[in-house]
């Protein structure tokens, strides 16, 4: 497994706990929070350059849930770490 399919693992994960929450937007907005705040800003940075080459977040057999795909993309620019805005 290589360091994207683990960070995809882990955003799946995030967003199955978030996922059961009755309300969808704040759902996804506890995804982009919990990714926001406790992943370090090198996975963000991994995930989102992943992303901007495979929008629809598959990588072979491993893919991000709707729901986390979703709260990551619409969130892009809170997640992008402060150094790759400049």
């Amino acid at each position: 497994m290589n360091n994207i399919e683990h960070l995809i693992r882990l955003a799946n994960r995030i967003g199955a706990f978030f996922e059961a929450m009755p309300d969808r937007a704040e759902g996804m907005e506890g995804i982009a929070n919990h990714i926001q705040k406790f992943w370090e800003p090198r996975m963000r940075a991994a995930l989102l350059d992943f992303l901007a080459t495979n929008a629809d977040g598959r990588l072979g057999d491993t893919a991000l849930s709707d729901i986390a795909l979703q709260a990551i993309t619409q969130n892009k620019d809170r997640l992008t770490p402060r150094k790759a805005r400049a």
